[in-house]
């Protein structure tokens, strides 16, 4: 085989896939550090793809078995947002198609923040219909947490367009019109649902790192609303914002809220 350079090898090895192919066996043969650490790297690379692609698969079970019954909008239903001490909890709905695949995907709280804002783009970009619905701080207080939970996943059910003829819903029990499955961490086992934790996660993000601009003594943008030390002495020193909950502890012990 005709020495290439380093760099050359790198850039043919983009395009090959199987470890059958003749460049790579000629590759074992080259000598070459450098030649050989390409090569390692190229088959790190193909078992990290090969592994995705077989948790992918796994994670696409629900929906396969699903379609073979003859359902075709099944739609994923997760929320984000139950534990924190400021913001809203959030609910996302994702139905996804059929031929849909995107390596990598599980549940959003495994995802970095810049994997999950790449990979929400994609979701958005490819699904068939989703919808992101909110229950405020105030509502939660007024109806719980639970409750205040099972109505954003309701709220984001019904924005759908198309409609669900099928729910997957990571771990709540929900009365709707459709048929329902409820799974235990659904956001690790199936996509759709994977796909609606992601949506909902950078939604609710989002909107508490605006707050964090009208609110920057609570560092919101790095804490999201949860009990960090730093949120927790903020409440001390300042009171609480309109946007946390003031039925959960500590905050109820602080009702001196600022505009």
């Amino acid at each position: 085989m005709k020495k290439l350079s380093i760099a050359q090898i790198e850039e043919k090895l983009v395009d090959i896939l199987e470890e059958t192919d003749l460049f790579i066996v000629e590759l074992e043969k080259d000598e070459r550090k450098g030649a050989q650490a390409s090569l390692t790297k190229w088959k790190k690379q193909r078992e990290q793809e090969k592994r995705l692609r077989a948790k992918f698969a796994e994670m696409n079970q629900y929906e396969q078995n699903l379609r073979m019954q003859g359902f075709s909008f099944i739609a994923g239903v997760d929320e984000v947002g139950r534990g924190p001490l400021a913001g809203p909890v959030t609910a996302a709905a994702v139905i996804l198609p059929e031929e849909f695949f995107l390596a990598g995907i599980d549940d959003s709280k495994k995802l970095t923040e810049k994997k999950r804002e790449e990979f929400a783009a994609i979701i958005k970009k490819e699904a068939l219909a989703y919808s992101v619905a909110m229950v405020q701080a105030d509502e939660i207080d007024e109806v719980n947490i639970y409750e205040a939970t099972k109505k954003a996943m309701k709220a984001a059910i019904v924005s759908l367009d198309p409609k669900p003829d099928f729910l997957l819903i990571d771990a709540m029990k929900l009365e709707t019109p459709y048929p329902t499955e409820s799974i235990i961490k659904g956001d690790a086992k199936s996509i759709s649902i994977a796909a609606a934790s992601i949506i909902a996660k950078v939604a609710r993000d989002d909107l508490m790192k605006e707050l964090a601009l009208r609110y920057p003594v609570y560092g919101f943008q790095q804490n999201m609303g949860y009990g960090t030390k730093e949120h927790l002495e903020a409440i001390k020193q300042y009171g609480i914002t309109p946007y946390h909950r003031k039925s959960f502890a500590p905050v109820k012990d602080y009702c001196n809220i600022i505009s």
